[in-house]
């Protein structure tokens, strides 16, 4: 079933697509697993903290002001499917690799769709390049992702540098340009600057002459959005800051399992700031703020462990291999920088919430455990990744 597991990921630009592919892969999995011995042990770093926030989802739900309503986030356990059966299905280098390319290059091809807008018309605030999605935050979240696997390809791999995946990051670049994404160029900016003091910290001498450069050279519509970034005046801005006042109040109202999976869409104004520019939101625009919001302390503790266990263990194998020099180098390097960046753009939109860039980030979180299954064991390995 790993080619279904493998095109679920590969087409989350089609949704309905991904979902199918989806459900067969589940629906397969067990007789696809059934033949084969699996390390459950080995996995168990990764499967706790799943474990514990599958459990405290359900518990919210039964706290929530309205039950009837919260019962629909169980659909998230679907999504969840793509984490549980990553290391299951997708084993090793090989394997783990080839998906990585084929993500970075359905990433290619979405960052075009969204430059062929940009010359029909889309460009401006009020209708902004997104590529086959619904939204801009998608495109420029699955985006995000795309680069930065490929740019720790690039990092370590002399034998990957060749002109077509240049001209592919080139591609995904513009296409986050175009989107006028904040978040996701803030998120960018900050893991380029750790890439480049990992693999070339003399280079970071000539990092900010070549922001400068770059915001002198930027057209006048891009330059207002990127200085847009610190200005408290902005609507925007401050909206979010409203958001953060409300997402507070929810918070201190019910620390431990929170106000309900999508209730803060239906109770908002219950907690607004009477200042805030809107009268009503879908989320908090925070993976924080809405996790602990909705579900409580206690699920963002666990989603916390959950991206921790996968970030532990690629940083201990990327060392243990050698650094830059191991011959899955860019694997490890690439779900960090993806990890942490993704959750960097979090802090500025609601990520998390969004299915198809949640997909790929649940894929990020299965890599290191991917690569864990033809690893030789390591005394100490669990009890790090459990740490």
């Amino acid at each position: 079933m790993r080619w279904g597991y493998s095109l679920h990921l590969l087409t989350v630009s089609g949704l309905g697509l991904s979902n199918a592919f989806l459900g067969l892969t589940i629906l397969g999995s067990p007789a696809a697993l059934r033949s084969g011995s699996t390390p459950w042990a080995r996995l168990s770093p990764l499967y706790r903290p799943l474990g514990l926030y599958v459990l405290l989802l359900c518990a919210s739900i039964v706290a929530s002001y309205d039950p009837r309503v919260s019962v629909g986030s169980l659909t998230e356990l679907v999504s969840l499917a793509t984490v549980f059966l990553g290391p299951l299905l997708v084993r090793g280098e090989r394997s783990t690799r080839r998906l990585v390319d084929g993500l970075v290059a359905s990433g290619a091809l979405i960052a075009l769709y969204g430059l062929l807008q940009f010359f029909d018309g889309y460009g401006g605030l009020d209708r902004r390049i997104r590529g086959p999605f619904s939204h801009w935050m998608t495109f420029a979240g699955v985006l995000l992702i795309c680069d930065l696997l490929l740019m720790a390809r690039l990092s370590v791999d002399r034998a990957s540098r060749r002109a077509w995946r240049w001209i592919v990051l080139a591609m995904i670049n513009l296409g986050l340009l175009g989107s006028l994404t904040r978040g996701a160029w803030v998120a960018l900016a900050v893991m380029l600057a750790v890439l480049l003091a990992l693999r070339r910290p003399r280079y970071l001498f000539a990092f900010l002459p070549a922001a400068l450069l770059f915001l002198l050279l930027s057209p006048v519509p891009l330059l207002n959005r990127i200085l847009s970034i610190t200005d408290l005046q902005d609507s925007s801005n401050y909206d979010r800051l409203c958001m953060a006042d409300a997402g507070l109040r929810m918070i201190a109202e019910r620390p431990l399992f929170g106000i309900g999976p999508d209730m803060v869409q239906r109770r908002y104004a219950l907690y607004r700031n009477p200042t805030a520019p809107r009268y009503w939101v879908p989320h908090l625009h925070n993976n924080v703020l809405n996790l602990a919001a909705e579900r409580g302390l206690s699920s963002l503790a666990a989603y916390l462990w959950l991206v921790a266990a996968p970030l532990l263990l690629a940083v201990r194998r990327y060392r243990a291999e050698g650094g830059a020099g191991g011959p899955r180098a860019d694997l490890y390097l690439g779900a960090i920088l993806a990890l942490v960046g993704f959750n960097l753009a979090g802090l500025f939109e609601y990520n998390w919430g969004d299915v198809e860039v949640q997909r790929l980030a649940l894929f990020l979180l299965a890599i290191p455990f991917c690569l864990e299954m033809s690893s030789p064991r390591e005394p100490g390995a669990e009890e790090l990744g459990a740490s």
